[in-house]
């Protein structure tokens, strides 16, 4: 495999929730959850991101969140900041805090809502990319977007120096084929049910959802990818599939990883609206599926 310059991203990287109780972000649980992660092996924390519920935090509390992160995780796990928006100016104070405060990069999801078309786009990144010095994962998720970053978008974004890595969640392996060949960056898997997949086109690991409650299977299947074991990493595909796309298909993301984290006595499961929790059918179904796995 060629090297790639986002490398330093490789692995796991897990889409941090943001824990709330009472309505209020709960800043000592984060630090706990920081702790457990170091304490799991996995490589990357993604504070702020989709998961972590970024659209209902304010300003302040989306920089407390990083701050708070960055300085317990002192170092000891690369930090991946959440610092997109679909308003230019705001993407780039977040990204210059992320900077700031000490982050190892910037995962930034494509501009919302407004739907830029792809020169937009590329001057979007383009303006961060040469403003601040810091690592940037690009997120092309159009499903929540509303439109798709295409590979030839991606391909001349990647020739600027601090784009180093995308996340990719728009479910086509043609679209991430496309950037592994013409691109140097490093191609993440935005969907936890393709990760294999990716890893077997020349992907290097996931910024995943499930790593929530299971990062050390997460690691085991993409290490034993690595290591040449396929029949080892396609056996934790097949254990972690099920779960993982109930996680996607239940309700959106992060409805049903908060459910299963409170299923687990590892969150309060609290979200903000316009999220509402779980409805019972679709709870049960959750807790089957963590009864099946062995969680519970």
């Amino acid at each position: 495999m060629s090297e790639r310059k986002g490398e330093q991203f490789a692995g796991v990287t897990v889409a941090l929730i943001t824990p709330f109780r009472n309505g209020e972000i709960d800043f000592e649980r984060i630090r706990q959850l920081v702790d457990w992660h170091i304490e799991q092996g996995t490589d990357c924390i993604a504070p702020v991101g989709t998961t972590g519920e970024s659209p209902t935090l304010s300003h302040e509390e989306h920089e407390r969140v990083i701050a708070t992160v960055v300085e317990h995780a002192a170092g000891r796990i690369k930090v991946m900041a959440g610092t997109g928006s679909n308003s230019t100016s705001e993407a780039l104070r977040l990204t210059r805090f992320a900077a700031r405060v000490g982050a190892d990069g910037a995962l930034m999801v494509s501009p919302y809502y407004n739907k830029p078309d792809q020169r937009g786009l590329y001057e979007h990144f383009r303006r961060i990319a040469e403003t601040v010095d810091l690592p940037i994962v690009l997120y092309n998720i159009p499903g929540r977007t509303g439109r798709n970053m295409t590979p030839e978008t991606v391909i001349r974004l990647a020739e600027l120096p601090n784009i180093v890595a995308i996340k990719e969640a728009s479910g086509s392996l043609d679209q991430a084929s496309e950037i592994l060949r013409n691109s140097s960056l490093t191609v993440l898997a935005g969907d936890d049910t393709l990760t294999l997949p990716l890893l077997a086109i020349g992907g290097q690991g996931v910024v995943s959802v499930i790593a929530n409650i299971v990062p050390r299977d997460v690691q085991a299947m993409i290490r034993a990818f690595v290591q040449g074991d396929v029949a080892e990493a396609q056996r934790w595909h097949m254990r972690l599939f099920p779960l993982a796309h109930a996680l996607l298909s239940l309700s959106v993301n992060p409805v049903p990883i908060k459910a299963a984290m409170q299923l687990l006595g590892r969150d309060t499961g609290e979200l903000r609206l316009p999220l509402v929790p779980l409805d019972g059918a679709a709870r049960e179904v959750l807790r089957q599926e963590l009864i099946r796995y062995g969680l519970l």
